[in-house]
């Protein structure tokens, strides 16, 4: 595959996969699709950290554009560096992020192995905390939260959905950082339109 057809499949992708986190992490902060319990005490911490939004959603944005900028044709005129600009831009956005999915990654795990932060007898609390994620398994505990009600399984979906949509985008970024750079080096085996010389050396 060229490596400019090969940067606009992985913009392609990396673009409704971040809007996928920053929309999973819109809902997290309405459990149940309610504003009632949108408090700073009644929401788990890993829920305001914003990773969907942040890590896993603005900062993966830019490198999906920036991957499908890179797969147009020319960025210096008609084919004369064989978007080698573009594919240095989308080199320093890829590694921007992998940070960022890295960092959605990291928090969307911890909230799953913590659990989400809700009301029982004793109070509001992480009381699934020292279950140390074991108690995905045991779903006779999630009757424990009182409120929200099915805050649990709202929390477990949404940020198994964020863990794994940042480990696509993991992937992805680290496949454009490695297609960009051999765009740099190599520029772009398609050809011009109605041409018939290489837009690479």
């Amino acid at each position: 595959m060229c490596t400019g057809k090969c940067s606009r499949f992985v913009g392609l992708s990396l673009i409704p996969l971040s809007l996928i986190c920053i929309l999973s992490n819109a809902l997290l902060l309405v459990p149940q699709g309610k504003t009632t319990w949108t408090n700073v005490n009644q929401l788990s911490i890993q829920v305001w950290l914003m990773a969907g939004f942040f890590g896993g959603g603005l900062m993966v944005l830019c490198p999906g554009i920036s991957a499908v900028r890179a797969g147009g044709k020319g960025c210096c005129g008609a084919g004369c560096c064989g978007n080698r600009c573009r594919m240095l831009r989308s080199i320093f956005s890829s590694a921007f992020g992998v940070l960022g999915a890295i960092y959605c990654l990291s928090v969307s795990g911890a909230g799953l192995r913590i659990g989400p932060k809700c009301l029982t007898d004793r109070g509001w609390d992480y009381h699934f905390r020292d279950t140390k994620g074991s108690y995905l398994q045991n779903r006779t505990l999630w009757n424990l939260c009182v409120e929200p009600p099915g805050v649990v399984s709202w929390n477990v979906t949404l940020f198994s959905l964020l863990v794994a949509a940042s480990c696509l985008e993991i992937v992805l970024c680290g496949v454009q950082l490695v297609n960009a750079t051999l765009g740099v080096f190599c520029g772009d085996c398609r050809k011009e339109k109605g041409s018939s010389e290489w837009l690479g050396p």
